[in-house]
């Protein structure tokens, strides 16, 4: 082949790959502005109520969220007001010791795969499943269950609602098969005995949670990215009115139930596409405790830490 037509081939070559790279850079930075946007709106509320604390501390003691504190006629001095917040802080976050994040790294080191961590509740954990709690890594199915089963042993300690969870296969499985797939997944349990029902909601690749609570009359959805899922009160209360049918026989009274979802300014948001699994455990952990949810994006990698150790311990702190 002529030198010529050898360097006009190379041209084009070149050409052809310039205008991918630059469609797929255009892309890539067309994807990062709508992150930032969304980034951006979700923060917007927020910070309008109250400034973000910046100072970056050790892992084993969480960014403390500050709490308003609503007026009183007559105001206790500022120590005292600083004291409380802070002991109610130890208390959502106990700090971790060294030895504890110490242990939590080396169960994240490369090992065996298969290895297996802890076993309890009829589930097992293997270091693979533990690894989900690595970093920005999405949370599977074992780790979710483990960790709801944890929250479920608590329940009805020092007056405590009791709770019932679901696993995660249960909702896809009332959804798309009816009632008559599940109707024996309760009978060893009475749901209507407890005070609260914990649903993990898995929509492919986004983790939710979905709440019954007995005393307020609520099926609520809560979900970290700021979606709306009604439909999934729908079929929960419809399966509480067959489940109530099959094993009460007598009707489920309805009225005065009140459904929905959460909207973003209720909740905290995830700021991340990985931390959707670590949000629907700590919600879950949050309203099994009837607690105000005082957490955010800034708490997950000191959570992940600590469900990592509160799985190969199996109690929580």
């Amino acid at each position: 082949m002529p030198s010529f037509d050898a360097v006009h081939w190379i041209r084009e070559l070149t050409s052809m790959y310039d205008s991918r790279s630059r469609d797929r850079r255009r892309l890539i930075e067309e994807q990062e502005a709508l992150a930032e946007r969304l980034k951006q709106q979700r923060l917007h509320d927020k910070d309008a109520l109250s400034k973000q604390v910046t100072a970056q501390l050790h892992l084993g003691v969480p960014l403390i969220e500050e709490i308003p504190i609503a007026e009183v006629p007559h105001e206790e001095p500022e120590e005292v007001k600083l004291k409380v917040q802070v002991d109610e802080e130890e208390e959502l976050f106990p700090e971790l010791t060294e030895e504890m994040e110490g242990e939590v790294r080396r169960v994240f080191l490369p090992g065996n795969p298969d290895e297996v961590l802890s076993e309890a509740f009829r589930l097992t954990i293997t270091r693979k499943d533990i690894h989900t709690l690595n970093h920005l890594n999405w949370l599977n199915d074992e780790v979710i269950n483990f960790y709801m089963n944890l929250l479920v042993a608590r329940s009805g300690r020092r007056g405590l609602p009791t709770v019932h969870a679901f696993n995660t296969f249960f909702f896809p499985k009332v959804k798309s098969d009816g009632y008559q797939a599940v109707k024996r997944w309760t009978k060893k349990v009475d749901i209507f005995a407890v005070d609260i029902l914990l649903v993990p909601v898995h929509l492919g690749v986004h983790w939710c949670l979905a709440v019954v609570d007995f005393r307020r009359k609520s099926i609520s959805y809560y979900d970290s990215m700021g979606g709306s899922n009604d439909e999934a009160c729908r079929i929960l209360l419809r399966y509480l009115k067959q489940e109530s049918v099959d094993k009460k026989a007598k009707e489920f009274e309805t009225s005065g139930w009140v459904l929905g979802s959460k909207g973003s300014r209720e909740i905290p948001q995830q700021m991340n596409g990985s931390d959707c699994g670590m949000f629907t455990c700590k919600y879950a952990d949050y309203i099994s405790q009837d607690r105000a949810i005082h957490f955010g994006q800034k708490h997950m990698p000191y959570f992940r830490q600590r469900m990592a150790w509160e799985i190969l311990h199996q109690r929580l702190l």
